[in-house]
Protein backbone atom coordinates (compact mmCIF):
# COMPACT_ATOMS: atom_id res chain seq x y z
CA UNK A 1 0.00 0.00 0.00
CA UNK A 2 2.85 2.38 0.85
CA UNK A 3 4.45 1.79 -2.57
CA UNK A 4 1.17 2.45 -4.40
CA UNK A 5 0.67 5.76 -2.59
CA UNK A 6 4.26 6.77 -3.32
CA UNK A 7 3.77 5.99 -7.02
CA UNK A 8 0.52 7.97 -7.06
CA UNK A 9 2.24 10.95 -5.43
CA UNK A 10 5.12 10.78 -7.91
CA UNK A 11 2.71 10.57 -10.85
CA UNK A 12 0.78 13.58 -9.53
CA UNK A 13 3.99 15.57 -9.18
CA UNK A 14 5.11 14.56 -12.68
CA UNK A 15 1.79 15.60 -14.22
CA UNK A 16 1.83 18.95 -12.42
CA UNK A 17 5.40 19.68 -13.46
CA UNK A 18 4.66 18.52 -17.01
CA UNK A 19 1.81 21.00 -17.28
CA UNK A 20 4.06 23.73 -15.88
CA UNK A 21 6.78 22.91 -18.41
CA UNK A 22 4.30 23.08 -21.29
CA UNK A 23 2.80 26.40 -20.21
CA UNK A 24 6.15 28.06 -19.42
CA UNK A 25 8.71 26.51 -21.80
CA UNK A 26 11.84 28.21 -20.46
CA UNK A 27 15.03 26.13 -20.71
CA UNK A 28 16.10 26.92 -17.14
CA UNK A 29 12.71 25.93 -15.76
CA UNK A 30 12.72 22.69 -17.74
CA UNK A 31 16.17 21.86 -16.35
CA UNK A 32 14.94 22.43 -12.80
CA UNK A 33 11.86 20.30 -13.47
CA UNK A 34 14.02 17.48 -14.87
CA UNK A 35 16.28 17.63 -11.81
CA UNK A 36 13.28 17.66 -9.49
CA UNK A 37 11.75 14.60 -11.15
CA UNK A 38 15.10 12.80 -11.11
CA UNK A 39 15.57 13.44 -7.39
CA UNK A 40 11.97 12.49 -6.58
CA UNK A 41 12.33 9.32 -8.66
CA UNK A 42 15.56 8.43 -6.86
CA UNK A 43 13.86 8.99 -3.51
CA UNK A 44 10.92 6.85 -4.60
CA UNK A 45 13.20 4.03 -5.72
CA UNK A 46 15.38 4.03 -2.61
CA UNK A 47 12.99 4.76 0.23
CA UNK A 48 9.60 3.27 -0.61
CA UNK A 49 10.77 -0.32 -1.01
CA UNK A 50 11.15 -2.94 1.68
CA UNK A 51 9.41 -3.18 5.04
CA UNK A 52 10.49 -1.02 7.95
CA UNK A 53 9.40 -1.13 11.56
Amino acid sequence: MRRILALLAFATLAVFLGILARKVPEPDLIAVIALTLALAGWDLATSSGGRRD
